[in-house]
């Protein structure tokens, strides 16, 4: 299986607020975001992790070009990479859309924060939905602290039934940035760049509306890395027994 990292946001939120670091190079209990996906992903048995970064700057091409000939801690990353700038997470996704045909694939973004022991169980839940005929498995989440979540409806058997920017359904769970996918979700996403969409929710709801088999996996929190707070928040949570 591999594994997705879209590292090419700017980060600017953070920068305003006095974080000097790209996104990517912040780091949560002393470890750089990137890093940890990167190590969580090899213990998950990674076959091959892509990961995209922008080229405003040369510190996380460089910092991946290291991982790439020294390893992370030694040990040897299965890593490639593309250094680019795109105008949204899904143009980036599509420029990894080459480096992840044929196999199943985990995509998330560089500041997604959820705990390891939930990403194991998730991945094995995923190869379950994968031998069962299904598309794809989301992550998803009851606990609420994006400015703008995306709500996940789903019915008893956590099958998922729609993806709405509004909560006029009553919806449980918000997605959580976690996306596991068989490799015929790139189909949709194909359909989506020539539809001029840019929003990786609209890829979402374009999976529906190809009539994809997707189910959801309840985490019980994601936090992303917008603001300098949530440095402190996410080292408080990953600190919480489960």
């Amino acid at each position: 299986m591999k594994f997705a990292i879209i590292a090419a946001g700017e980060g600017s939120r953070l920068a305003a607020e006095g974080i000097d670091a790209p996104k990517p190079m912040v780091k949560v209990h002393g470890e750089h975001l990137i890093d940890r996906l990167i190590r969580v992903f090899m213990k998950n048995n990674a076959e091959e992790i892509v990961v995209i970064c922008n080229d405003k700057t040369t510190i996380v091409s460089r910092h991946l070009l290291e991982l790439e000939e020294d390893g992370l801690r030694g040990q040897p990353v299965p890593l490639q990479f593309k250094v680019r700038s795109t105008p949204s997470s899904m143009h980036s996704f599509f420029q990894l859309r080459e480096l992840l045909a044929g196999s199943p694939f985990v995509l998330t973004t560089v500041d997604t924060i959820f705990r390891e022991q939930e990403f194991g169980q998730y991945v094995k839940a995923f190869k379950e939905v994968l031998a069962e005929g299904g598309d794809g498995l989301m992550g998803v989440t009851n606990y609420i602290d994006d400015e703008k979540p995306l709500y996940v409806g789903t019915d008893e058997a956590m099958n998922v039934t729609g993806f709405y920017d509004a909560n006029d359904a009553q919806c449980t769970y918000i997605s959580g940035g976690i996306y596991g996918l068989a490799p015929s979700a790139l189909e949709t996403l194909d359909d989506c760049m020539k539809r001029g969409e840019s929003r990786m929710r609209n890829f979402q709801r374009g999976l529906v509306r190809d009539g994809r088999k997707l189910k959801a996996f309840a985490f019980s929190k994601v936090l992303d890395i917008d603001h300098a707070s949530d440095i402190e928040k996410a080292e408080a949570f990953l600190d919480e027994k489960a």
